[in-house]
């Protein structure tokens, strides 16, 4: 067997090298097809099939090693914290939480009013999520705690399910007025939210140990930046009413936002300006601040702590002038000292809130994780997407325990613990203390902070989501697909609901998934001269096609769904269609016979007949000629004794009415055939050879042939000699094929 000959050694390319010339690479060896690979060069390596008792025995075999391997796989902590560097990472970990926990404060106070519970149930959603991550997590530098995405998803669940009509109560005053009763729909919607977060926490956990980690890819980032942009426009009207000091109805489902904004737009009339004046004061300020860390954060040592001093300002002045008692000005109210004691939460309403549960617990975790692993890839360590599933689910089941609601990670608060020197979940761990504190101390001292003060705290956090609108133009110019999916990720989820948006949102990416598949690139590839290089002819000017040979590529896989569309695209492309060529050799024989019949009978005027010529760029046309007149053509040049000869055999006939000889399906870009495409692909191949063009596959890849053969492709007239490890091989294979078949034409 001949050896390649590879001519280009280590001192050629130390010379290259050091001239600055192009490095040139030279292979001397046979054209191989697949079945010669398998046959003269390639030898499988003997594998001993290890039976499935000593498969589950290894697995349920435990040594220290192992043990100490899952433990550090469950609790992440123990990987780290015995070296921890402490003299190197606590001053920056020290920083890092006290700065992330003056804002997880607010934040948390903030976001209880979008979650439709009292504000203290954000403090605790602030504490013991954060403290139980630490332990739980992979990642260092994620800040867990409320997040207005999350905390808006609880919020109109819990609207829907407890409703402000559920709890109207006679006025006290004896009229026939009714009020709302505050206290009970609010110890409801306690028990929504926590009940809804209890089986978050368990579809998380649940799908961490199924080793699920992985789906949070079926949520593109165009459609998670869509579907966060729709969030803040749900965030921002929700919270209009409490920047004016106005008194409207909370609505949910389809539509919501818009009836929302009607009702804020209806009773604008009767606005506080007290609290208008607040409101509005504190997101001039705030947002100053916020562009003063942007624009000094590399002299600053840490953020100035906009949030906390606008809180700690606000609550002093509304306790000295009394905003809530001389102006009206809505304030958070009471705020109970320490914390609850643990509780099961209410398991009768699983049943209503699964669907919601599933779509928070997907959404939550993809916010987590991707930016998770963009803190990971920029400080070089990784993160377990399946154990940050199992981190996640048991910080939403135990925190369901003590009035939690749904928790994941804030950008805002991850880039700060991140900026100021955080290294560790240590940051955290303070950061959950400090909130700690407040909640067990001093928690009372928050009781007069006005809700426009919370609500300016919300709408300047919303800047960053809003700022995902320059993706419009960006995408524009990039991917109009993935524009697609942003634009219906951000209509659906604004006018149907959150809920409901996301399922549209996710349909309307899988779709468009199977329209990629169904409208694939399809290109005739030519060679560029002496490369053995193949590009689309139509795109470059110097590939050019072999004489006789087609090469067709196809950016896809081949399954069920556009088998045919493929073998459709592949007889379009090449210009050779076998069902006409059949048609044209049947007409051709109908005529023969005909004139050989008329030759018998020595009767009838002279004959006349007709030749079909089939032409790749015109087509197919008809010509009646006088058998006595001119030989028929091809392609302009002359067919010797096609009358006589070329017509007397089918396949020489049918190879006369066209140039292409071969056809090469380039199948490097696909990545798997399922039954219906091997079908369809071992069809045409028949249907091809039938008249007399035979078929070749090239650029396989090793898990795509083993497809084939478990599917049976190999077997009858197609066999592994038809498929080649690249097109230049398929290529040479042809032309060394069509050399002796220069009577029919080929140059």
């Amino acid at each position: 067997m001949p050896v390649p000959d590879l001519t280009v050694t280590a001192m050629e390319l130390s010379a290259a090298k050091d001239t600055g010339a192009a490095l040139v690479y030279r292979v001397e060896r046979p054209v191989y097809s697949e079945g010669h690979l398998e046959r003269e060069l390639l030898h499988r390596k003997t594998r001993r099939q290890e039976p499935f008792k000593e498969k589950l025995a290894g697995r349920l075999r435990c040594s220290s090693e192992k043990a100490k391997m899952t433990l550090h796989s469950l609790l992440p902590i123990l990987s780290w914290l015995p070296s921890y560097p402490v003299r190197e990472y606590l001053f920056g970990d020290l920083v890092s939480g006290l700065s992330t926990g003056v804002m997880q404060l607010p934040q948390g106070l903030a976001y209880a009013m979008l979650a439709a519970v009292p504000p203290v149930y954000g403090l605790y959603s602030s504490f013991y999520p954060v403290l139980l991550y630490t332990f739980f997590g992979t990642s260092r530098h994620i800040s867990m705690g409320t997040f207005a995405v999350i905390s808006l998803m609880i919020g109109s669940v819990a609207m829907r399910e407890a409703p402000e009509d559920m709890f109207h109560i006679q006025a006290p005053n004896g009229t026939n007025a009714t009020v709302v009763d505050t206290e009970a729909r609010d110890a409801h919607r306690v028990q929504i939210a926590v009940a809804l977060t209890c089986l978050v926490g368990i579809i998380q956990l649940f799908l961490g140990l199924l080793r699920f980690g992985f789906v949070a890819i079926y949520l593109a980032e165009p459609l998670v930046r869509g579907f966060t942009t729709a969030a803040a426009v749900h965030v921002f009207v929700s919270q209009l009413k409490y920047l004016l000091g106005i008194q409207t109805m909370r609505f949910s489902g389809a539509l919501s936002v818009i009836y929302s904004f009607i009702e804020v737009m209806k009773n604008i009339t009767s606005t506080n300006l007290t609290t208008i004046t607040v409101g509005l004061t504190c997101i001039v300020f705030l947002y100053s601040i916020k562009d003063l860390n942007d624009r000094f954060k590399k002299k600053l040592p840490v953020p100035i702590p906009g949030e906390i001093i606008v809180v700690i300002v606000s609550t002093g002045i509304s306790y000295g002038v009394q905003l809530s008692s001389n102006y009206n000005v809505d304030v958070v109210g009471n705020i109970p000292v320490g914390l609850l004691p643990p509780a099961l939460p209410d398991l009768s309403v699983f049943p209503n809130l699964v669907t919601d549960a599933v779509a928070v617990a997907v959404v939550g975790f993809s916010m987590a994780i991707s930016l998770a692993k963009i803190f990971a890839l920029k400080h070089g360590y990784s993160v377990d997407g399946n154990q940050e599933l199992i981190a996640l689910g048991l910080c939403n089941l135990t925190g369901s325990f003590f009035r939690t609601f749904t928790i994941t990670c804030s950008m805002s608060r991850s880039l700060v613990q991140e900026s100021t020197g955080g290294r560790t979940q240590i940051a955290g761990l303070l950061s959950s203390l400090v909130v700690l504190l407040v909640v067990v101390a001093i928690g009372f001292m928050f009781e007069p902070l006005p809700q426009t003060v919370l609500a300016a705290i919300i709408m300047v956090n919303l800047l960053g989501m809003f700022k995902q609108f320059q993706d419009i133009p960006a995408l524009w110019g990039t991917s109009r697909i993935e524009l697609a999916i942003w634009m219906v990720a951000f209509v659906a989820s604004v006018l149907l609901g959150l809920d409901y948006g996301l399922l549209v949102a996710i349909g309307f990416a899988i779709l468009s998934v199977i329209y990629r598949t169904q409208s694939p690139k399809k290109t005739i590839l030519g060679e560029i001269p002496d490369t053995g290089i193949y590009c689309d002819v139509e795109e470059y000017e110097e590939a050019t096609e072999r004489v006789g040979i087609k090469i067709f590529q196809s950016n896809t896989s081949i399954y069920f769904a556009n088998s045919d569309l493929y073998v459709g695209a592949l007889k379009e492309k090449t210009g050779v269609d076998p069902s006409v060529m059949q048609a044209i050799y049947k007409s051709c024989r109908q005529k023969k016979q005909r004139k050989e019949r008329d030759a018998q009978d020595h009767t009838g005027p002279p004959i006349r007949d007709s030749v079909v010529k089939l032409n790749i760029e015109t087509g197919i046309t008809q010509e009646v000629l006088d058998m006595d007149g001119p030989e028929p053509q091809e392609n302009g040049q002359l067919v010797e004794g096609a009358a006589e000869s070329d017509w007397e055999e089918s396949s020489s006939f049918l190879g006369a009415l066209g140039p292409v000889r071969a056809i090469i399906l380039d199948f490097t870009p696909v990545s798997f055939v399922d039954s219906v495409g091997a079908k369809a692909i071992k069809a045409v191949m028949k249907e091809y050879a039938e008249v007399g063009v035979e078929v070749f596959i090239a650029g396989c890849s090793g898990p795509l042939l083993a497809d084939l053969r478990a599917l049976k492709f190999f077997d009858g007239a197609v066999t592994t000699e038809l498929l080649f490890p690249s097109v230049h091989d398929a290529v040479l294979h042809c032309q060394h094929q069509m050399a002796p078949q220069q009577r029919y034409g080929i140059q």
